[in-house]
């Protein structure tokens, strides 16, 4: 790989799962930090790359055909990079469909409900006891299938370690903000201290970390995060 991949990135959960692949695989990246509290996510230029307006992004210069690619969705960053790179996504095709059902698991279900958790807990600014109830039992559920499926394999997609772990790991290293309590779900513990304890898993995790803040107190930023509308 000749040119480093441009990272589009914030320190959040979902940006952190493309940080620790770039970390594991050992890809030359640069950072470009979208400050998502300040707004810098609905800037046109970024729109380019993620529609979405949100990150992480990359941009690829050397895409599949030699010239440059960008690829936005944490998920679909994680298998563009498997199949590039052939490190952390099986080819053999009964192998890889184990390692997408558990990424997709992670991208259908557990981010998007334990990111459910974390607005109605430590975010909404009155609390309905309706939303903190269906999110604090949907992330206990969610724990449950992780530590049901973990009490058979060393990894989540099998015995060997993948984008799927990297994925997860980002929101479920959160545990204690989502009410579990230490004693439950071990099989789970064993694999969250396994899987943190990678030292590229770490430099992953504390990429940008000096730029995180309590969201809590900053109103300016729960405004531009959670009041933005389609225009």
């Amino acid at each position: 790989m000749s040119k480093p991949i441009e990272l589009y990135y914030w320190p959040t959960p979902n940006g952190w799962k493309v940080a620790i692949y770039l970390e594991e695989a050992g890809i030359p990246y640069n950072v470009n930090y979208v400050d998502i509290w300040a707004g810098e996510q609905f800037e046109p230029d970024f729109l380019k790359i993620s529609p979405n307006n949100r990150m992480p992004a990359i941009v690829d210069p050397d895409g599949p055909d030699g010239g440059p690619i960008s690829v936005f969705e944490s998920g679909a960053i994680l298998q563009y990079l498997g199949r590039k790179t052939g490190k952390f996504y099986p080819t053999d095709e009964r192998a890889r469909v184990t390692v997408d059902e558990w990424l997709m698991w992670q991208m259908g279900g557990a981010g998007p409900m334990l990111g459910q958790f974390h607005h109605f807990h430590h975010y909404a600014p009155e609390e309905i006891k309706y939303a903190r109830d269906r999110y604090a039992n949907e992330a206990h559920r969610l724990y449950g299938v992780a530590d049901k499926r973990l009490s058979a394999h060393e990894f989540i997609a099998g015995n060997e370690y993948s984008i799927a772990d990297m994925a997860i790991i980002p929101w479920m290293s959160l545990w204690e903000r989502h009410l579990i309590t230490p004693d439950e779900f071990p099989h789970f513990h064993r694999w969250r201290e396994q899987v943190l304890a990678r030292p590229a898993v770490e430099r992953g995790l504390q990429l940008g970390a000096e730029k995180r803040k309590a969201l809590q107190d900053d109103e300016d930023a729960k405004k531009v995060l959670f009041g933005q509308r389609a225009k």
